[in-house]
C-alpha cells in the first residue's frame, strides 16, 4: 500500500511523529510519502506559518497560552473555527496532488490537515481513509471539528475527554504516540555508554533543549553542573540551534564532565546511556524517553497542552515535575540516587506507554485499507 502522512511545521514532534509512521510503513513493505502541508503553496507560506507558531511559542509563551485558552472558550462540534476556515484554503493544491498521485490513505499527526481533509470530503468527495493521530495527551481544540476515520489516540484513560468533545466513540483507537524504531530497541547502558564515550562508572544526566526552547536553558545546566559533585556526567542536547550549541560549549569548555552536542542521530542512544532526563513535556519527546525507559524530569511546560502533557504523565508516576529550577533538579537529584525510584518509573512507563504504537497504526492502516475496498 501507499500512503501519504501529511504533517505542518509548527514544531517537531509532528514531523517526529509523521517519520515514526513512514518507518514502520517501510519496514513492513509498504510505501509512504511524507509532505508538510503548508508547502503546497510554497516554501514562503510553511515558514511562514512554522515560523510565527514557534516564534509564538518560544518567545511568548504567555500570549501563547492565552490563545490556548480562547481555543478552549470557543470550541465546539456544532460550528466551524477560524482554523478550520484558513486550512481549507489549501484543499484545492492538496485535491490536485491527489489527483496525480495514486495513495490508498492518508494519515497526519496534525490538526491543520485535518481540517483540510475534512472540507475536501464535503467539497469532493475524498473517499480515502483518513487517519488522525493526537500528538498530546489531551484533546486539544478544534479535533472536534474534523471528520476522520479514525483518531489515534495516546492513552486509554483520555478516550472520554475525546468523546465528550464530540469525536465518535467508535473512531477513538486508544493505540499510543508513535515513535521511530530505534526507541523501540533496548540496548545495555555499558554499551551505549561505549558508543557514546561515557565514563561506564559514572551517573549521567540528559538535558533536552527542545524544538521550541528551554527557557534560560543556560542557567540551568550552570546550577545543574556546579551540583555535580561526584563527577556526573552532563549531556546537553542543542538539536539544530547553532547559536545555543556554540554559547553552551563555551560556557562549560574547561568542564571535562559536561559535553555538547548539536544535532545528532542517536538521542536514543543518549537515552539508553544516561540515568535520568530533563526535558519539556513534549508530547513526542516525552513518549520517546518513557518508550526508552529514562526517567523523566519535567521542566516548565508551556501553557497549553504541554501542561495536560507533564499532569498526565506525573498523575500515572511517568515522570516527575517541579515549578522551579532548583526544585526541579533536586527532583532530578533524587531520582538519581534512588533506584528503587528510578525502577518504578520505568514500570509505570511501560505499562502506560505502548512502544509499538508505530506498527500498530500500520495495522490499523491495513484493516481500514481492506475494509475500504
Amino acid at each position: 500500500m501507499k500512503i501519504l502522512i501529511l504533517s505542518c511545521n509548527t514544531g517537531e514532534g509532528h514531523n517526529a511523529a509523521g517519520r515514526a509512521v513512514k518507518a514502520c510503513l517501510e519496514r513492513r513493505g509498504h510505501q509512504a510519502e511524507l509532505l508538510d502541508m503548508m508547502a503546497l503553496r510554497g516554501r514562503g507560506t510553511t515558514k511562514v506559518v512554522g515560523g510565527a507558531y514557534v516564534n509564538l511559542v518560544k518567545y511568548t509563551p504567555r500570549a501563547f497560552g492565552l490563545l490556548y485558552r480562547a481555543g478552549e472558550a470557543i470550541r465546539s462540534d456544532k460550528r466551524k473555527s477560524p482554523v478550520y476556515l484558513a486550512n481549507k484554503l489549501l484543499a484545492k493544491p492538496l485535491w490536485k496532488l491527489l489527483q496525480e498521485q495514486q495513495f490508498d490513505a492518508i494519515v497526519t499527526p496534525h490538526l491543520y490537515p485535518a481540517e483540510t481533509l475534512t472540507y475536501m470530503k464535503k467539497k469532493y468527495g475524498l473517499k480515502l481513509p483518513v487517519i488522525a493521530i493526537a500528538t498530546d495527551y489531551t484533546c486539544i481544540p478544534f479535533w472536534e471539528e474534523t471528520n476522520c476515520d479514525y483518531y489515534v489516540i495516546p492513552h486509554e484513560d483520555l478516550i472520554s475527554e475525546f468523546a465528550g468533545y464530540g469525536i465518535p466513540r467508535e473512531k477513538i483507537i486508544p493505540i499510543g504516540i508513535p515513535v521511530h524504531p530505534d526507541f523501540m530497541t533496548q540496548a545495555k547502558q555499558e554499551k551505549a555508554r561505549g558508543v557514546c564515550q561515557l565514563p561506564p562508572d559514572k551517573p549521567a544526566y540528559l538535558l533536552m533543549s527542545g524544538s521550541m526552547g528551554f527557557g534560560k536553558i543556560h542557567l540551568f545546566a550552570g546550577q545543574l553542573a556546579s551540583q555535580c559533585t561526584r563527577g556526573e556526567q552532563l549531556i546537553i542536547i542543542c538539536g539544530n540551534n547553532k547559536k545555543r550549541e556554540y554559547a553552551m560549549k563555551l560556557q562549560f569548555f574547561k568542564n571535562p564532565n559536561v559535553h555538547v552536542l548539536g544535532f545528532t542521530r542517536y538521542v536514543a542512544v543518549y537515552m539508553e546511556a544516561c540515568d535520568v532526563i530533563f526535558t519539556k513535556p513534549g508530547g513526542l519527546s516525552s513518549t520517546e524517553a518513557a518508550v526508552k525507559g529514562i526517567p523523566i524530569v519535567h521542566t516548565a511546560p508551556i501553557p497549553g497542552c504541554e501542561t495536560k502533557n507533564v499532569a498526565f504523565f506525573t498523575k500515572h508516576g511517568m515522570s516527575v515535575a517541579a515549578d522551579t529550577v532548583a526544585d526541579q533538579i533536586a527532583a532530578g537529584e533524587s531520582l538519581m540516587d534512588s533506584t528503587e525510584k528510578r525502577e518504578m518509573m520505568r514500570k509505570a512507563q511501560k505499562i502506560h506507554v505502548n512502544a509499538n504504537a508505530g506498527f500498530d497504526i500500520v495495522k490499523l492502516l491495513e484493516q481500514a485499507i481492506e475494509d475500504r475496498r
